[in-house]
């Protein structure tokens, strides 16, 4: 595919660029997030054949020099707009690393009073939802909508029993502490007896 100049092309350079040098979960990270922004107008919608588009564009560059190319290749065929934050994406590697492969993103569970909850992963080959915690989402106004953090909490509570109430399906949430390696999310998960297939 030859690459064409416009809003793109500054983005595909600079994730070529970043996919060919840094390490595996930056470049992952920096993908993900430049997906996100191109590929999700919203909520719930994922633009699959525009991540192809632009994921094409940024192998069409990095295709132009031999060095880092294996590892910008795979670094993109791992990348996924759905994530939403950094610690999202180093989760998903280290569930990778863990065994799990089918792993689906954002997923949406219906809610109370037409309501939809979206849950960070889902396995179902194990019957289990994950999510990331990130501590911001706590105590960042621009995320808590003028809630207190009880009340955030108490939030997310309900929703969570909600969600494991109506699909019962075992739920876990882990933080970055437990995703600096593979074996640390491992244990983390086990807590909640969710484990990788076979």
């Amino acid at each position: 595919m030859t690459v064409r100049r416009g809003a793109a092309s500054g983005p595909a350079f600079t994730i070529a660029d970043v996919a060919r040098t840094a390490t595996f979960e930056q470049a992952v990270t920096v993908a993900d997030a430049a997906l996100r922004r191109r590929c999700v107008p919203r909520t719930g919608v994922y633009l699959a054949d525009a991540a192809l588009e632009f994921r094409a564009s940024v192998l069409e560059i990095t295709g132009r020099s031999a060095h880092g190319l294996s590892r910008a290749r795979r670094a993109l065929a791992f990348a996924d707009g759905r994530g939403q934050l950094p610690g999202e994406s180093v989760s998903r590697i280290r569930l990778w690393e863990l065994g799990f492969r089918h792993i689906d993103l954002q997923v949406k569970v219906p809610g109370p009073a037409r309501t939809n909850y979206y849950v960070d992963f889902a396995f179902h080959d194990v019957r289990a939802f994950g999510e990331f915690d990130g501590t911001m989402k706590y105590i960042d106004g621009r995320l808590t909508d003028g809630r207190s953090t009880a009340e955030v909490f108490d939030r997310e509570k309900q929703r969570e029993d909600w969600i494991r109430g109506t699909t019962q399906y075992r739920y876990g949430r882990w933080g970055w502490p437990h995703t600096s390696t593979a074996k640390s999310l491992g244990d983390r998960l086990s807590a909640f007896g969710i484990r990788p297939p076979g």
